[in-house]
């Protein structure tokens, strides 16, 4: 019974992923430079804003920074 369920699963899943539309060569690219380039910013404002707000806490504390 079990072997018949797996079976199954495994021929609806063949069945769906017939059905996809797969990105082509050129789309997969663009993505992947989006993604990335959106990282990148992303990863810069919170390095800016990692930065700064150490400098204000050093700033209250008083403590010296480099």
């Amino acid at each position: 019974m079990a072997d018949n369920a797996v079976v199954r699963f495994a021929r609806e899943t063949r069945a769906e992923l017939s059905k996809v539309t797969w990105p082509t060569r050129q789309e997969a690219t663009n993505l992947t430079l989006v993604v990335l380039g959106t990282v990148l910013v992303s990863s810069l404002i919170l390095g800016g804003f990692d930065l700064l707000f150490a400098q204000v806490f050093a700033f209250v504390l008083g403590i010296k920074s480099n």
